[in-house]
Parts: structure tokens; C-alpha cells; sequence
């Protein structure tokens, strides 16, 4: 969708970015973050031309936009700015319908267009339609100025601080509105914040820079989890995963290789298993590791020892996906009053069991990390 080439900016001998190559997914929303200086408004500004590589090339689609007309390229990219640019002599339909008209789109179309989009970012169209931007507060400013940046039909949506100057519930309101409209129109969103609970909150990736290098470009997960060197760790908080169990899901705190036994095993077999391996449960699995039930030991002590154990495992057992995080995973403990998941793939294969002692082993291990660190 956005392909960075080889880009280099220089104002006289200072080089703002070094060499730079990055591609960017159609429908990701990619946050550009990072101290100040470090280049992230100048990429930024980079893809609607407003400001001009020194050398390299920027595709979009697969075309060199150095080659195209910077108005029908801005008018095809919807942009939004901290102080929202809306004019401040027209009223919100007139802002809002301003670049579908001179793209010459359909009246009829335009006007239910304009009334969809103050509603996906909270506002009733009735009341604010004729309103002119001094009459909103702030926050009512931004949200329309997202709406005209969604305004253009474009695929690419710029955004540039857009949200650093609102409260903070405004801010966690709006960011939430931004998840579900890039969601629900699947546009292409580069966003530049500084702020690095806006960019783990909002980003399907999130690009740290410094100094005009990209230090690390992967998911919030894989960053918090794994930063690349001591200056993103520094960056983005030792104690942030800590601090956001919701990012640690069933792969990281699961046991990985859990005991298992075939359901045309007995009683007595399963037994010696469990005391062989020190284990007071068994998930049950077919030859293709399917998962088919459980048993414990409390549940089969007293039994016939030659009794298969098909006919006495339990059948319905609860399970959890891999990507499942550790909040719905202790909520579904608590709920059923259960100490153990086991964790299934797309096709229900066993890959691995959740107990609370494998919990407290992950969760005391990211204390240890942190005591090192400090």
C-alpha cells in the first residue's frame, strides 16, 4: 500500500532521516512514534507531499507519488492535525463536504455520506450540522475533523498529534472512536503521536524511531514483549506489560508441552502417568492431538483399573485460543471454578494447558526481569 524507499532528508548538512525503507499493509493502522526530532512529521508529511525527500521514493499502490499531482494526491489522503484545520468561516456540512464536491461526487450521496460520519464519531447530525467550529468545544472539533479526514473516500488517512491537546477522556474517547471506525472502513491510518499508551491503544503496528532510524517496527505486543534494544525498552517503560496484563495472552503463561494421554489408555495407565510425571490431571488427545477431554486423578483413583479411560474422562472441558489474554482467561477460572484451560489451536489441537501455578510462574518472571533491570 505505502512503500518507503530508500528516503533521505537533509536541511542544509543536517540529516533529519537517514536512509529509511518501510512498507505499510492496505487497512493497517501504523503509529509513528518516537522523541522529539526524531522524524516522524517529516515522514508523515512525506506521503501527501508536503514536504519533499531529499532523495529515495514513497509508493502508493505501487505508484511514485513524486510523479503525481501533490492537489490530486492531498485530495485523494484525508489528513487531521492537532488544532483540527477547519475553516473556520464555514459550517460543519460545509467543511465536512467541501473535498467530496470538488471531487465532483453526487450530491444526494455527499449529504448522507456527511450525516454517517458525524455519527460514527459521536455527533448528531441535526444538531451540529449547521453549527459553525467556534460553537464546539474542543473535543466536538476533533471528532470533526476525523470525519473529514474519512470525508474523502480516500484509502489513506494521515494523522499527525491529532488528540495530544484534548483531556484525557475526551483523548480515550476519541481513540476508541478512531479503533472502530479504521475497523468499520478499513482505511490505511499512519498516525504520529509521542504518547505511548495512544500508540499501543490504537496500533495494529507501531514504528519507534530515533534520530531518523527505525529502532524497531512490529505489533505493541511483540515491542512490549521483546524491544529491540535498551533504548525502546527505556522508551516505552520497564514495567509497562506489568502494568497491561491484558497483553500478556494464553501462549505466553501457558504450560507448553502438557501431559497427555490417548483415550484408549485405562485407568491404571493413566495413574502410573500421572505419578511418573508428577501430575494430578491428564488432558486427553486422538493420534492427530485433537483434543477430547480430561481426567483427574481425583475422578479415577477408586475405579476399575482395566476401565478405559473413554468411557470415564470428561468430555466437555473447557478451552481457550492461543490469543486469548491472561484477563479473560482468569476471568473464565473464576467464573466456572476451575484451575486449569487447556489451550487449543484453530483446529482444537492441543498446544498447551493453563494452571494457576503456570500463571505465577509467568507473572513472577516478569517481576525477576524487572528487579534485574532496576
Amino acid at each position: 500500500m505505502i512503500e518507503f524507499k530508500n528516503i533521505v532528508k537533509k536541511y542544509r548538512n543536517k540529516t533529519i532521516i537517514n536512509p529509511f525503507t518501510l512498507d505499510i499493509e492496505a487497512g493497517q493502522l501504523v503509529v509513528f512514534i518516537g522523541p522529539s526530532g526524531c522524524g516522524k512529521t517529516t515522514l508523515l508529511k512525506m506521503i501527501n507531499k508536503l514536504i519533499q525527500p531529499t532523495s529515495g521514493h514513497i509508493f502508493v499502490n505501487g505508484t511514485d507519488i513524486s510523479k503525481m499531482n501533490p492537489i490530486e494526491l492531498r485530495r485523494n489522503i484525508g489528513y487531521v492535525i492537532q488544532n483540527t484545520g477547519l475553516f473556520p468561516h464555514m459550517t460543519i456540512k460545509e467543511n465536512l463536504e467541501l473535498i467530496p464536491k470538488l471531487k465532483g461526487e453526487e450530491p444526494e450521496a455527499v449529504e448522507k455520506k456527511t450525516k454517517e460520519l458525524l455519527s460514527l464519531v459521536g455527533l448528531e447530525a441535526n444538531e451540529y450540522l449547521h453549527r459553525f467550529p467556534k460553537e464546539l468545544s474542543g473535543g466536538q472539533q476533533q471528532r470533526v475533523g476525523v470525519a473529514r479526514a474519512f470525508s474523502t473516500n480516500s484509502d489513506i488517512i494521515l494523522m499527525d498529534e491529532p488528540f495530544s491537546a484534548l483531556d484525557p477522556v475526551t483523548r480515550s474517547s476519541l481513540q476508541d472512536e478512531l479503533f472502530q471506525m479504521q475497523k468499520e472502513l478499513n482505511k490505511t491510518i499512519i498516525f504520529v503521536t509521542h504518547d505511548m499508551d495512544e500508540a499501543i491503544k490504537i496500533a495494529d503496528k507501531i514504528c519507534i524511531l530515533k534520530d531518523g532510524d527505525i529502532l524497531q517496527y512490529d505489533t505493541p505486543e511483540n515491542i512490549l514483549k521483546n524491544p529491540a534494544n535498551d533504548f525502546v525498552e527505556d522508551f516505552i517503560g520497564k514495567r509497562r506489560v506489568w502494568n497491561n496484563p491484558e497483553l500478556l495472552l494464553a501462549e505466553d503463561i501457558m504450560i507448553h508441552h502438557p501431559i497427555k494421554i490417548n483415550a484408549m489408555r485405562n485407568v491404571l495407565q493413566a495413574i502410573e502417568i500421572m505419578k511418573e510425571n508428577k501430575v494430578d490431571s491428564l488432558m486427553v488427545t486422538d493420534k492427530s492431538n485433537i483434543l477430547k477431554g480430561l481426567v483427574t486423578l481425583k475422578s479415577i483413583q477408586l475405579l476399575n483399573r482395566n476401565t478405559s479411560i473413554e468411557l470415564v474422562m470428561e468430555k466437555n472441558v473447557l478451552s481457550v485460543s492461543q490469543d486469548a489474554n491472561l484477563i479473560s482467561v482468569l476471568a473464565m477460572m473464576n467464573e466456572h471454578k476451575i484451575g486449569y484451560l487447556p489451550v487449543v489451536n484453530q483446529t482444537n489441537q492441543l498446544t498447551g494447558l493453563i494452571t494457576r501455578s503456570s500463571i505465577l510462574s509467568a507473572l513472577s518472571s516478569q517481576l525477576i526481569d524487572l528487579e534485574v533491570a532496576f
